[in-house]
């Protein structure tokens, strides 16, 4: 079975290793959100974390295997609380894994919804710090086509290679 290499996920997927390093650093600064076009209410709960292994066959009948982390995000207002801090995430992180083994390379996707609408999938970019705050922005994810993936990825990588910079030998690229 392909297992996927975690290393080469897109660039606005983070994984949880990565997300806990920029935390690591900023424990008491805010924790905001972005998704659709706003960031989270200030009252927002982490309502579930979960690890999940998964085997698939792809539409190209490939075999995959990989590991993927959801964190659950509850988008609500709730008093006058303000946006968690940072370093109250990064403690449920180790809580998580005194129950639950968590593989700091998986993927990371967020589920969130406000409770009334549906829950969506997002993917999250690396975490900025700007204006006192850790700034996460999450983008839906897209459904995508693993052999199709995998195909451009390897077209992209011929072009990279072969019409790079010019080392005076003649290029490949016509």
């Amino acid at each position: 079975m392909n297992a996927i290499d975690n290393s080469k996920m897109r660039k606005d997927d983070i994984s949880l290793g990565d997300l806990m390093g920029v935390l690591a650093g900023a424990k008491d600064s805010p924790l905001v959100f972005y998704y659709d076009g706003r960031p989270v209410k200030p009252g927002y709960h982490v309502t579930e974390v979960k690890a999940g292994q998964f085997s698939a066959l792809d539409c190209g009948a490939n075999p995959e295997a990989w590991s993927e982390i959801f964190i659950q995000l509850w988008d609500i207002e709730e008093g006058d609380r303000t946006h968690m801090p940072a370093g109250r995430f990064y403690a449920i992180i180790p809580k998580v894994t005194e129950h639950v083994k968590l593989d700091d390379t998986a993927k990371l996707t967020f589920e969130v919804s406000d409770g009334v609408q549906p829950m969506q999938l997002y993917c999250a970019s690396m975490p900025t710090l700007r204006a006192g705050a850790v700034h996460v922005e999450l983008s839906p994810r897209p459904a995508s086509c693993k052999p199709r993936d995998r195909w451009l990825a390897e077209q992209q990588a011929q072009t990279q290679s072969c019409c790079g910079p010019s080392t005076g030998k003649s290029a490949c690229c016509g």
